[in-house]
């Protein structure tokens, strides 16, 4: 039998620059999927999947960064991720850019 969890890393974060979601330590799980709720949006905002070996030095996963320009929700995939995982937010554009957003991470065993 599999396992789930879902936990939820920001909830109406607001975000005008950058923001590294909390590290979410997930040994036991074989994939993970980030959502990504875009309440407000104005600019463009960047997500970059960030992995770790130990929850203190991150470097970027082997997955492609994801745009989006408008309101809605954003998903994706992570595999081969080893133990921490982490999402960093950028949103730029015209002075003002910002982003309201709740995040969840769901890992399955």
């Amino acid at each position: 039998m599999r396992s789930t969890m879902t936990a939820v890393l920001e909830r109406a974060a607001l975000v005008t620059d950058e923001l590294a979601t909390e590290p979410y330590e997930l040994p036991w799980a074989q994939e993970a999927r980030f959502f990504v709720q875009a309440h407000e949006l104005t600019g463009t905002l960047e997500l970059t999947t960030e992995i770790s070996p130990d929850g203190l030095t991150w470097c970027p996963a082997d997955v492609p960064v994801l745009r989006a320009e408008t309101p809605g929700m954003t998903s994706w995939l992570v595999t081969g991720f080893g133990q921490w995982l982490r999402v960093r937010c950028r949103v730029s554009g015209d002075p003002g850019a910002a982003a309201r957003l709740r995040i969840y991470l769901v890992g399955k065993s």
